[in-house]
């Protein structure tokens, strides 16, 4: 990992650590990620033996299973929406670094503010339009086309909300490397 992405990967849990205005908002939100994830993490167990179960009754049981598709699916959904905030915390999520190592250390740093602003204005968008989906959902009722026909308003919640926490996350990290740079100056 560059030294821009290392320095980069501290500003949300490193706001949590320090004063100032944004200490307590990125507390709280370090608190709520740790919580999400252990929760994606039973979710994502959970899914393992839903499909598991779903292999043993078809195959050996001959009894035909028509909802753990969808609900592996909705379990899947939930643990990645709601854990990528906490994995935006510490920088986790794909990046291309070709360009770290030959720009100064400055434009660097620029080039990542650029990036963490163009992936907030994305996950604000992504964001809204959850919430807009989440709320056409409920207000018509609608429900998958399969024979189980669950709610679809499960799994638009856990975009709506896992993404709100994702652009929280980014703004959070922007604000804090902004709060940085002008303390530098």
């Amino acid at each position: 990992m560059s030294e821009g992405v290392a320095r980069a990967a501290e500003d949300g849990r490193e706001a949590a650590a320090g004063a100032g205005p944004l200490a307590a908002p990125a507390r709280a939100l370090a608190w709520l990620n740790d919580k999400i994830v252990v929760a994606s993490m039973g979710t994502l167990i959970l899914a393992a033996l839903v499909l598991t179960l779903s292999v043993v009754m078809r195959y050996f049981l001959r009894i035909p299973t028509d909802w753990q598709d969808e609900t592996s699916v909705f379990l899947l959904v939930g643990a990645i929406f709601m854990s990528a905030a906490y994995v935006q915390s510490y920088r986790g999520h794909v990046g291309i670094e070709a360009l770290a190592g030959l720009l100064p250390r400055r434009l660097n740093a620029g080039r990542l503010l650029l990036v963490d602003l163009v992936s907030f204005l994305f996950t604000a968008f992504f964001s809204w339009k959850s919430w807009t989906l989440l709320r056409e959902a409920v207000v018509e009722h609608q429900t998958t086309d399969s024979t189980w026909g669950p709610p679809l308003w499960i799994p638009y919640s856990t975009m709506a909300v896992g993404m709100t926490l994702l652009s929280l996350q980014i703004l959070l990290q922007v604000a804090t490397r902004l709060g940085r740079s002008e303390a530098d100056r």
